[in-house]
């Protein structure tokens, strides 16, 4: 009985509050009084952020509450009804919108119903979807920082008929919704008092800026990390052997690899001046690699150096092949920190030498003595006799002796030949080898310093 009695007088209410009123002028009763409009902004959920678009869409509740002079009512006339629900198209409603506003639909607001107090006080809660623009720096991408602009105003009335009040010091953020990309830091609100060129009079606005820190874990497991293994890669480069034929092929793999993340970044990415922080570690990775490819290109060329190249400089012998191969630990197979294989091959070719000498006197001592060679000269005349075909006459032994021993001389000095040869050779690939292992650290080094740099940027 009680709430069909006040349905009742909800009836009796609303006929008569509606009878002569019009919802198309400001309700006050005085025309030079300004009316105050109260704005309170929540912040449900963020739906979207397009950092190449530069748009921010966000669920919102707005709610915007002021007096109507000429909705007010004394309750106790009405059964103690101090309130009603009724339509918001059927009331004056403040054109309060979203300047800067990035979306292509202009369709009017939510039609909900507003909450008429005996007092003339309306409230308006309505949602809405908003689309604005946000100037997104992406130069400390994925560890940035933004803060997006929810800057409200009337369209058409001036700061002298409608003045729009803060409700609270900042948005409304209780019934946030948790956002998997995007953490809040806050939502401060301002009020602003502009005067446009176009008109003398004062625009008041109040501007909610939305402070947004990214979540970055996606990123440094789909895009950093693994561009920080990749580019350990290069290093190793130099340290894979350069008779395999792959040196070359590995650096360009890995450049490859590093263009196509690269490519991945700058789509998500505004064409903006900023590069990204990430971008930057990958122009820097790749330039690394771009050198160390080149330098693997430089130091094959040492590696295939023939018998026909040049000797290995002696300013390159103290410092490559003394020095820096003891300090990066290059030795040549068989060698060992205590006896190093080139000490081994000295004592080998003065031992050989020594020998060779004795073997020489050998021979050459029955060659010079015509007491106790008899028998020996005998034997190669017959010899010399029987490969001509020359008998009865007698050959000067001491003219075959002579070509006999310069023909072993011209052998003994085309095998000392193709060792030194050979000796240079080897020469030019333990210079190439050390500098692989030389330009191997100092590369790692490089690739440490910047996945460092890159990750302290986060902290």
């Amino acid at each position: 009985a009680v709430e069909s009695a006040k349905g009742k007088y909800a009836h009796m209410l609303f006929n008569e509050l509606f009878e002569d009123y019009s919802n198309a002028l400001r309700p006050v009763e005085d025309t030079d009084k300004v009316l105050n409009v109260t704005l309170q902004i929540t912040l449900s959920q963020i739906k979207d952020m397009d950092e190449r678009n530069q748009i921010l869409s966000a669920y919102l509740w707005i709610r915007q509450s002021w007096y109507d002079a000429y909705l007010r009512w004394d309750k106790d006339k009405y059964d103690g009804l101090d309130s009603i629900r009724i339509p918001s198209n059927l009331v004056w409603r403040p054109d309060i919108v979203l300047y800067n506003k990035a979306d292509d639909d202009f369709s009017e607001p939510v039609n909900t119903n507003v909450v008429l107090r005996y007092d003339g006080k309306i409230t308006w809660d309505a949602p809405a979807i908003t689309k604005s623009s946000c100037v997104v720096d992406v130069s400390y991408f994925p560890f940035d920082s933004q803060q997006c602009n929810l800057t409200f105003g009337s369209w058409t009335y001036n700061g002298n008929q409608v003045d729009l009040i803060n409700s609270l010091d900042s948005g409304d953020l209780s019934d946030f919704i948790e956002d998997v990309e995007w953490e809040i830091h806050g939502m401060p609100a301002v009020k602003n008092v502009i005067t446009y060129g176009c008109c003398s009079e004062p625009y008041p606005d109040v501007t909610f800026t939305l402070i947004l820190k990214r979540k970055s874990s996606f990123y440094i497991f789909n895009l950093l990390l693994p561009c920080i293994l990749i580019s350990f890669l290069a290093p190793l480069g130099f340290y894979l052997p350069a008779d395999s034929g792959e040196k070359v092929s590995l650096g360009v793999t890995v450049l490859l690899a590093l263009t196509v993340f690269q490519l991945m970044v700058a789509e998500i990415m505004p064409p903006s001046e900023n590069v990204p922080l990430i971008g930057k570690y990958y122009i820097a990775t790749m330039t690394m690699i771009t050198a160390s490819t080149a330098l693997t290109i430089i130091i094959m060329n040492l590696h295939h150096c023939g018998s026909e190249a040049k000797p290995v400089p002696q300013w390159a012998k103290v410092v490559i092949l003394d020095y820096m191969s003891k300090i990066f630990f290059v030795y040549d197979v068989g060698e060992n920190c205590t006896s190093p294989k080139r000490e081994k091959e000295e004592e080998c070719r003065l031992e050989g030498e020594d020998g060779g000498q004795r073997r020489h006197k050998e021979v050459s001592s029955p060659l010079s003595s015509r007491n106790d060679d008899c028998n020996l000269k005998e034997k190669l005349n017959g010899n010399w006799n029987k490969s001509y075909g020359v008998h009865g006459e007698n050959v000067n032994c001491c003219s075959c002796y002579k070509m006999l021993i310069k023909n072993i001389e011209y052998i003994a000095n085309c095998v000392r030949d193709h060792k030194a040869n050979r000796a240079k050779g080897i020469e030019w690939k333990k210079v190439a080898k050390v500098m692989d292992r030389f330009f191997m650290w100092i590369f790692f080094i490089m690739v440490f310093f910047m996945s460092v740099l890159i990750i302290g940027k986060a902290a």
